[in-house]
């Protein structure tokens, strides 16, 4: 199975470049993160013509996730137990969506952004993170051989590498101990960070800001990952980042990360 991730930016303003890729990289499962788009209104029609089915968690023109698979969708949730709220007054945003597709647990997850460190948003962007660790460790303490995947924008970069310049984030969010705590949280509890693993090179990325020619300069992040539980990290083969879906007409600003499972 081939199972990939993206941050779309938009599959409404990006919908053609979505199929296209699919068909290009022979993908099975797509995740997609940043949707933007309500859930009547996600062309869905379109991605069936290619033979997927879609879920979507979409409330409004922000955040926004969704799996797409042609190997099958089943027990589908939308947040996993215990996902924090947010706003005045507490809402759930769509952020999480959770899947069995072939096989494998999948959950497209797009962590928030925390905006600045002394920012609310960023404390939810931790308590976020913590609810997710917990969920995920019961998901293993309830069945050690579950085949589980993690994958999307974690809006971190867990190492000074996968980032251009460490001293441009002095004092910005995404490369914070606490953060990187967080995220290390995951490993913690039993799961493997796969895209490392198969591609350890540094200052390797998957996203580049629109502005300042941040990607022809390669100014850019290593903020979309994936993490497998240990039955499914043993099936990965290889882990690929498309970099140049981050060329040509209309790109999103993230570029997809494809797993190869046997």
């Amino acid at each position: 199975m081939r199972l990939a991730t993206w941050n779309i930016n938009s599959i409404r303003a990006r919908t053609d470049r979505a199929l296209a890729f699919l068909e290009r990289a022979d993908v099975d499962v797509l995740a997609l993160q940043e949707t933007k788009v309500k859930d009547e209104a996600f062309p869905r029609e379109r991605f069936a013509e290619l033979g997927y089915e879609v879920v979507t968690s979409g409330f409004s023109q922000w955040n926004g996730v969704a799996i797409a698979s042609r190997v099958g969708i089943e027990d589908v949730e939308v947040g996993f137990p215990g996902m924090p709220t947010w706003g005045d007054p507490a809402a759930a945003e769509a952020r999480a969506i959770g899947a069995t597709c072939g096989g494998v647990r999948v959950w497209s997850l797009y962590v928030p952004n925390g905006r600045e460190i002394d920012d609310p948003h960023f404390a939810y962007k931790l308590q976020w993170l913590a609810a997710l660790r917990e969920a995920a460790a019961g998901w293993l303490e309830a069945d050690p051989q579950a085949q589980v995947a993690l994958v999307g924008d974690w809006n971190i970069a867990p190492l000074d590498t996968d980032v251009w310049d460490m001293g441009f984030f002095a004092g910005r969010t995404h490369v914070t101990p606490a953060e990187r705590e967080a995220f290390a949280a995951i490993a913690e509890a039993g799961y493997t960070e796969v895209s490392r693993v198969h591609v350890p090179a540094e200052h390797t990325y998957t996203y580049w800001d629109y502005q300042q020619l941040r990607f022809p300069k390669n100014m850019g992040m290593r903020i979309d990952l994936t993490y497998a539980s240990p039955a499914l990290a043993a099936r990965v083969t290889g882990v690929t980042i498309e970099r140049n879906e981050r060329k040509g007409k209309q790109p999103s600003d993230h570029v997809p990360v494809v797993l190869d499972i046997a």
